[in-house]
């Protein structure tokens, strides 16, 4: 071990190995993970090669992490078997990367039962941690969010990483939850998407060393870090991979100014993604950039025509659509993006 590491006992009794220069576990989720979109082609099938672009869009960028068939990969409307499909794919698509490239599989829904065999196939797919988002619609009491959060663990043999996002399920998991699932290993982090910092702040000051908090909204990946938080799982890497993994080492860093100028030259963009529903601007903006047609399936629609223009203006202000700025090919290790 190096001088600038030390060894410390987790509370679950793991050993945990910290790196004093900043004092985050190495073993803990830390950087940015991009929650893909799922390209269709026009007849709506799945478009497996644009797919293994978008992959390679986000290698190429330097991402710590990918998150297939979440909500920006429009998971709600997938069969079962294009659901384990999409991750098969991305999964093929890293294994060659220069550097490990972690998936990550969302597989919530909010049913207990149909959650734990989409995990499952997640697993058998080849994903090396499940997302979990809270049920949504029926809003269950807290002990029925751990409950439920348990099955899953119990049923699958690759971690835990839990989703909260109360503006699109209509419940909220409470820090208190959170802290009590963290002590199980089997949990390894935490998306978080209330918006709500002083519940992150919570969470942060109670967890265990291993246990990651990971921003779930573009625009407080630079607050929650600055808090003490590992990263985000973010829509707006999909289109700008590089810039947001260069804001969150600077804010990981504690190059405050640096974070600062990334964010603020990033956020039109993030504003952006969500003049209409997510993920239909993003969807629109990947297709613009040439990675994937640009196709949605039902009950989402194309991105409003008025719309289109502040999209390519945003996208043409950061210079996404000069030839050179979109990259598909792995990037050699030690190559700079």
């Amino acid at each position: 071990m190096s001088d600038n590491q030390s060894r410390e006992s987790s509370t679950s009794g793991d050993v945990v190995e910290r790196a004093t220069d900043g004092g985050r576990p190495r073993n803990r989720l830390q950087g940015v993970f991009t929650a893909l979109v799922t390209p269709f082609r026009s007849d709506s099938s799945l478009d497996e090669e644009a797919l293994r672009r978008v992959v390679r869009h986000q290698i190429a960028g330097g991402v710590a992490g990918v998150v297939p068939v979440g909500t920006t990969g429009e998971a709600v409307t997938l069969s079962p078997d294009e659901h384990a499909r999409v991750v098969e794919v991305t999964v093929d698509g890293v294994r060659n990367a220069a550097r490990p490239v972690k998936v990550i599989a969302g597989a919530g829904t909010n049913d207990t039962r149909k959650t734990v065999q989409l995990a499952r196939r997640c697993e058998q797919a080849g994903a090396e941690a499940v997302l979990i988002v809270t049920p949504y619609y029926n809003k269950p009491k807290q002990d029925g969010l751990a409950a439920h959060f348990r099955a899953v663990a119990d049923a699958v043999g690759v971690p835990v990483v839990l989703y909260n996002v109360p503006g699109r399920t209509g419940c909220n998991l409470a820090a208190e939850t959170v802290l009590e699932l963290a002590e199980d290993p089997r949990f390894i982090a935490v998306k978080e998407a209330s918006g709500n910092l002083d519940q992150v702040t919570d969470i942060l000051r109670g967890r265990p060393e291993r246990f990651a908090v990971i921003a779930g909204d573009d625009a407080l990946a630079l607050p929650i870090c600055a808090l003490g938080g590992d990263g985000v799982i973010a829509v707006v890497s999909n289109e700008a991979p590089a810039l947001l993994v260069r804001l969150v080492e600077a804010a990981l860093a504690g190059n405050r100014a640096e974070a600062a100028r990334l964010h603020a030259r990033l956020h039109p963009l993030m504003k952006a993604n969500f003049l209409e529903s997510s993920p239909i601007p993003v969807k629109w903006a990947v297709a613009r950039l040439g990675l994937c047609e640009g196709h949605l399936r039902l009950p989402l629609t194309p991105l409003s025509s008025g719309l289109q223009p502040k999209m390519e203006a945003v996208l043409a202000e950061l210079g996404l659509l000069e030839p050179a700025a979109v990259t598909a090919e792995p990037v050699a290790q030690g190559a700079t993006v």
